[in-house]
């Protein structure tokens, strides 16, 4: 698990900061103290900022130089649906999954250490992903369907010329699926995403839903969409100048960043 330790770490940290993202929009726009919560009239405009905003996050996120270095999966679900492709080992997989969640934990954390009680507000809860009105199986469905179409396009758009376009493609999805399907699922496509919140919130009664779905959603992915359609690399960036520890493009031979 310590074989690529920089970029397992970096996974660990990306997402940390996408949840301490998530966490400050989240009060900026949903707690009832917050002066922007005041300005945007209705729940649907105030999700199109906070799909502006985690899309935007998840774009920077990716295209650092960071996220270009650990390849930015920052979800257990991405991750093995690139290690059923043999595009990642299983020795990294395990290493970025340990990494995904605990960095998920740790950006709630730190987030409630810097924003105090108003995480913890009802409105906000520590933006933990839970079901709404129409109940888990809508959840249930709606996060298998988006976790599908996320995979389909990050295999799809990696795998021909304009593969550096494939985060900027995410991070749009990332946008559209807050404002569509959070009223129904909570929208997370990432169990350490929902996993970070639920321990804050005591919200784990949900956790098998964001468990689940995305896992079964990029799986099918992986074996539904066609070979040629997965041929790029397991890293959602992958500048040509920039060493692969999947793809070992720019890895001289017999390095310990090889992947193995």
């Amino acid at each position: 698990m310590t074989r690529h330790l920089p970029e397992v770490l970096i996974e660990a940290t990306l997402l940390a900061l996408f949840m301490m993202s998530a966490c400050g929009f989240g009060v900026l726009l949903f707690h009832p103290g917050s002066p922007v919560h005041g300005a945007l009239a209705t729940d649907l405009a105030r999700r199109l900022v906070m799909g502006a905003a985690m899309g935007s996050t998840s774009l920077a996120l990716v295209y650092s130089p960071w996220g270009q270095r650990s390849g930015a999966h920052l979800n257990p679900a991405v991750t093995l649906a690139f290690l059923r492709l043999g595009k990642v080992s299983r020795s990294d997989a395990l290493a970025y999954i340990v990494a995904q969640f605990t960095g998920g934990v740790a950006g709630v954390a730190v987030s409630w250490a810097l924003l105090g009680d108003v995480l913890a507000h009802a409105s906000t809860r520590f933006v933990a992903t839970v079901p709404g009105r129409a109940g888990s199986w809508a959840a249930f469905a709606v996060e298998i369907a988006i976790a599908f179409a996320m995979m389909a396009v990050v295999l799809a758009v990696s795998s021909t010329r304009h593969a550096r376009l494939t985060g900027v493609c995410a991070a749009v999805l990332v946008a559209a699926f807050i404002v569509a399907v959070a009223p129904i699922s909570g929208m997370s496509l990432n169990p350490a995403r929902s996993f970070g919140s639920a321990v804050f919130a005591g919200a784990l009664a949900p956790l098998w839903i964001y468990f689940l779905a995305p896992l079964i959603g990029m799986q099918l992915a992986a074996v539904i969409v066609p070979a040629r359609l997965r041929a790029g690399c397991a890293k959602l960036d992958h500048p040509p100048d920039r060493a692969c520890i999947f793809c070992r493009r720019g890895v001289p031979p017999g390095s310990s960043r090889a992947a193995g």
